[in-house]
């Protein structure tokens, strides 16, 4: 198959609650994490934009970014064309953040074959992983690709993590996948031990699919989702798209599509690559902590209030004074980022910056969707 039906979709609409301990600032704005700069001064937005291009071409790369989120995209996403932006009026869970810029994609490209990537991760060994990816495509290219279904990218876990998705692998197929016993999305404690006694793998929220593939899952599993997104997506009415998502209950990708739909999933496991999400600040410390100065160093210096150059440096990075600050002010920092975004976001934006009409959908067949 022709390269040039591979296409990326970035992730990068979340909110990153979780790391508002890491990336509040002093003006009490917290930074959505995908856009916040690490110690080495690159965001997560941007490595895995550089990821998905050197994985797919640049060319091939769309983004779905939040509208309440423009301040920031619209700076950090300047110099990337305007027709691999896709805005969602707010961000309302993984399903419909995969769905939207999915049919943007479908749209130009019914064959297209994609990558599913958050902006969140953080890879330390890159070659490993563009290796598995390389091997998900290709066994998408060796079968009909359409009806292979999905193939998730599962890490080797080194603790059993109850907030990651598990995936199980079963018996092995011929194209050096293996099929997906069970997947359990966000087990317990408890439950991740026995995952991962049972040699489950993490599931790093990466996967490549025939992008009919997993329209027909959507058309499975969240039917009202994909009627309601393409009534809404092609609206003529001005505002259809707003109204839609205001009235969309949050749906999670892996919770709601993933969990029960073993049948059509595959696992490429992926060689040990230093692999994370960056979605808590114990997570964020452990990858990105303030460089040049050690553990022990730190938070001595925290403890007795000295700035350190590191510090001085990056300024945001976490500290355990800061964490503890940060906690116990949360609240009131929320308040205040409603208010900031309700007043800078009168007027929502067009999801697709470019014309996407039904017709560019036609051989978009949900209908074998069962």
């Amino acid at each position: 198959m022709d390269r040039a039906q591979r296409w990326a979709i970035v992730l990068a609409a979340g909110d990153g609650t979780r790391l508002r301990p890491v990336t509040t600032g002093a003006d009490g704005v917290a930074v959505p994490k995908q856009y916040f700069r690490g110690p080495d001064g690159r965001t997560p937005l941007e490595l895995a934009l550089a990821r998905a291009g050197r994985l797919v071409g640049d060319s091939r790369v769309v983004v779905v970014v939040a509208a309440e989120h423009e301040r920031w995209w619209s700076q950090a996403l300047a110099h990337r064309p305007a027709d691999l932006l896709v805005v969602q009026p707010r961000n309302k869970g993984t399903a419909a953040g995969i769905l939207l810029p999915l049919l943007s994609v479908l749209g130009r490209d019914s064959a297209a074959q994609v990558l599913i990537t958050p902006a969140d991760h953080h890879v330390e060994h890159e070659l490993p992983l563009a290796s598995a990816v390389e091997r998900a495509f290709a066994a998408l290219d060796r079968e009909a690709s359409a009806d292979m279904g999905l193939v998730l990218l599962g890490m080797a876990p080194d603790a059993p993590v109850p907030d990651y998705g598990w995936i199980v692998p079963g018996a092995a197929d011929a194209h050096g996948l293996s099929r997906v016993a069970r997947f359990v999305e966000k087990p317990g404690a408890e439950r991740a031990a026995e995952l991962q006694a049972e040699g489950g793998l993490w599931n790093s929220f990466l996967f490549v699919a025939a992008g009919q593939a997993l329209l027909r899952l959507f058309a499975a599993r969240t039917p009202q989702l994909l009627d309601g997104l393409l009534r809404a997506a092609f609206s003529r009415e001005a505002g259809a798209l707003e109204r839609f998502y205001t009235g969309l209950a949050p749906q999670d990708f892996s919770r709601d599509l993933l969990q029960g739909a073993e049948a059509v999933l595959r696992v490429c496991a992926v060689p040990p690559c230093g692999w994370t999400d960056l979605g808590t600040p114990e997570r964020y410390l452990a990858c990105l902590g303030a460089p040049a100065v050690a553990p022990a160093r730190r938070a001595t210096e925290a403890r007795d209030g000295r700035a350190t150059e590191a510090a001085r440096a990056f300024p945001s990075v976490l500290t355990a004074e800061r964490l503890r600050r940060s906690t116990a002010t949360l609240a009131q920092r929320r308040l205040s980022g409603r208010r900031l975004r309700a007043s800078a976001h009168a007027t929502p934006r067009t999801p697709f910056t470019s014309p996407l009409t039904p017709a560019g959908l036609a051989h978009a067949d949900v209908r074998q969707a069962g």
